[in-house]
């Protein structure tokens, strides 16, 4: 098989912690037989929990400056590798080489942020509620053992990024990817160990959630989740009977509002990446536009002929504008939405129809109403509904009509115009003349969902003191909050209430 034959192959299938299981075989969505892997059981799953516990021991120990080095040094390596990692990821995904690159790129952003800002985890003093009397220390202690489960779209930024943080802060990882996208996250453990991470800190174990999410989260402290909104529901209760901290990341159904003043041939080609980059398969991309009645006309012919000129990739290799599906299955699953939507009344402009075993042309829709599926439900694939509006206000209530609230997007030539209706809108990202990218890039601020969307937020402090617990370790040094020579209750509690008075006065915080 293909990849079993590439040089890394070796050492990357040898740092999947424990797989005892049946043998599977990854195929292509290009058609090809990559490679071969076993599963791993619940045993291994525990097993692997237990390496990493064991090894996450003499880790928190180690100096935050010995932390920050191997991750900078595993930046160096990711850089190093690039074409080989790429020419995995396409494999894997299908996906476009300059998407896959996207993930490269992310994933090195986020080693050399949070490597270079662990001053965040380090102690602080604090005075307490009386001045010299009361100091306190703050202390972010790792929570232990961090599990991800991470999806196929993305497979690189989505194990590896969440992983990041988690490591610097001190804990140790065990990681369920895809079952389709595996040898990627072997092949970044791989890396990770040459960059000096410890043995057995980082494990990975393969199989489907099915199978291994309720004996992972049996094991761990905290875990960090990407998927559905319904699968998300399902791991949240489960680690709430353990009351344990998840992280979520959930569906979305993203909103772009095109205003009457925007550029149409730019805004044509920014939702065109906004809808069918990575082929629509991505959390954050847009699924629905809407466009002032002033410009729709010309803006839907401009998108139109934009989105008929993409490149359609059947290889690894530069050139193309969106591949195939992940697979067949998910390919059928986002053609049932559009003949749903084609047998209620939409118009299809473009695409619409399979072109290969699992390619779908990017498709636009218009005409999408509430009794088609994909008015409501994410679509996760290269289709996007256009609507006009005739005002802000009409704009941002169509846009905020939803139970999610991932990501959005507004196109302004107007920047306080743009403002003012980035602030309406009900997303945890939002982006202005760009669909995802800025925000998404944007490593110092959080990144996370409202509503239906998730929990948590990676990215930005919050994305690594998420994986530490808060600690609070406060001296009395003098007198105490009883009451000392004899005082009565009384007296003593007057005495503190012109103290708390007083101070307020001199203006102490």
């Amino acid at each position: 098989m293909i990849l079993e034959k590439a040089p890394y192959w070796a050492k990357a299938r040898a740092c999947a912690t424990a797989t005892s299981g049946e043998k599977f075989t990854v195929t292509s969505p290009f058609g090809q037989d990559l490679y071969s892997l076993e599963r791993s059981t619940p045993a291994d799953v525990a097993n692997a929990v237990s390496t990493a516990r064991n090894a996450q021991v003499s880790w928190a120990t180690t100096s935050m400056r010995d932390r920050a080095r191997i991750f900078l040094r595993f930046h160096d390596l990711l850089l190093r590798d690039r074409e080989q990692i790429l020419d995995l990821i396409q494999w894997e995904t299908g996906k476009p080489r300059k998407d896959a690159n996207e993930e490269l790129l992310d994933v090195a952003l986020n080693a050399r942020y949070y490597a270079r800002r662990l001053g965040v985890l380090k102690e602080r003093r604090h005075m307490g509620a009386f001045p010299v009397l009361i100091s306190a220390i703050e202390r972010h202690v790792p929570v232990g053992i961090v599990g991800i489960i991470s999806p196929w779209n993305y497979p690189l930024t989505l194990s590896v990024s969440d992983a990041i943080p988690a490591l610097l802060a001190g804990n140790g990882v065990v990681i369920k990817p895809d079952p389709l996208t595996s040898l990627t996250a072997l092949r970044m453990s791989d890396l990770l160990m040459q960059s000096g991470l410890p043995k057995g800190l980082f494990g990975i174990v393969i199989g489907d959630g099915r199978d291994l999410g309720t004996p992972l989260i049996d094991e761990i402290n905290f875990l960090m989740f990407t998927g559905s909104t319904a699968v998300g529901r399902n791991v949240a209760a489960q680690c709430g009977q353990r009351l344990i901290g998840v992280s979520l990341e959930l569906g979305g159904k993203n909103a772009m509002i095109i205003r009457a003043d925007a550029d149409i041939a730019k805004a044509a080609d920014i939702a065109a990446r906004a809808c069918f980059n990575n082929t629509g398969q991505l959390c954050i991309s847009i699924e629905r536009l809407y466009v002032h009645e002033l410009i729709y006309q010309q803006f839907l012919a401009e998108f139109i002929q934009r989105t008929e000129a993409l490149v359609e990739g059947t290889g690894i290799g530069w050139g193309s504008d969106y591949g195939p599906l992940i697979s067949a299955q998910h390919a059928q699953n986002v053609q049932a939405f559009i003949t749903d939507a084609r047998d209620n009344g939409a118009t299809v402009h473009t695409g619409g129809q399979l072109t290969g075993n699992s390619t779908i042309a990017p498709t636009i829709l218009t005409g999408v109403s509430e009794s088609m599926r994909v008015c409501r439900q994410e679509t996760f694939g290269p289709v996007v509904a256009v609507e006009s509006f005739a005002s802000d206000r009409e704009a941002i209530s169509q846009a905020n009509d939803t139970v999610f609230g991932l990501n959005a997007s507004v196109v302004s030539r107007d920047r306080k115009a743009a403002l003012s209706v980035a602030r309406q809108l009900r997303a945890g990202t939002v982006n202005i003349n760009e669909g995802y990218a800025t925000a998404w890039s944007t490593m110092s601020a959080p990144m996370g969902g409202f509503g239906d969307s998730g929990l948590g937020r990676r990215h930005g402090i919050a994305g690594i003191l998420q994986y530490t617990e808060g600690q609070n370790i406060a001296t009395q040094h003098a007198l105490g909050f009883g009451p000392p020579f004899g005082l009565s209750d009384q007296v003593w509690g007057e005495l503190l209430t012109r103290s708390v008075g007083i101070m307020k006065k001199i203006g102490w915080r």
